[in-house]
């Protein structure tokens, strides 16, 4: 399944509850997505440099389970973004289903 648009709404929703290392933002969305959304480390990772070159997260430095972790929150400028992706996603869905819907009737 073809992810990489939707890559950073999902992080961004993911760091919406809170911060997270790189490695549990994968485990998360694999997760809730019943493992359909499997993200390999060669795409999250350049995903995450892009949001916070972009300003729209942060990283920082933290000791989890005694080893040092690159973590990553957002910013106000994330928060605002991730309404503004959600709102653009929930358009785009809404026409690709009212599609989906005329071609089966």
């Amino acid at each position: 399944m073809n992810i990489k648009g939707s890559l950073p709404l999902l992080i961004l929703h993911t760091l919406s509850v809170r911060p997270k290392h790189g490695y549990r933002i994968a485990q998360e969305i694999k997760q809730k997505s019943e493992g359909v959304l499997d993200i390999a480390e060669g795409t999250l990772y350049p995903t995450l440099h892009d949001l916070e070159a972009r300003g729209l997260i942060e990283a920082f430095e933290e000791t989890v389970r005694g080893r040092v972790r690159r973590c990553y929150r957002l910013t106000e400028a994330g928060t605002a973004a991730l309404a503004e992706q959600r709102a653009e996603w929930d358009r785009y869905a809404a026409v690709v289903n009212l599609i989906l819907g005329e071609a089966s009737s």
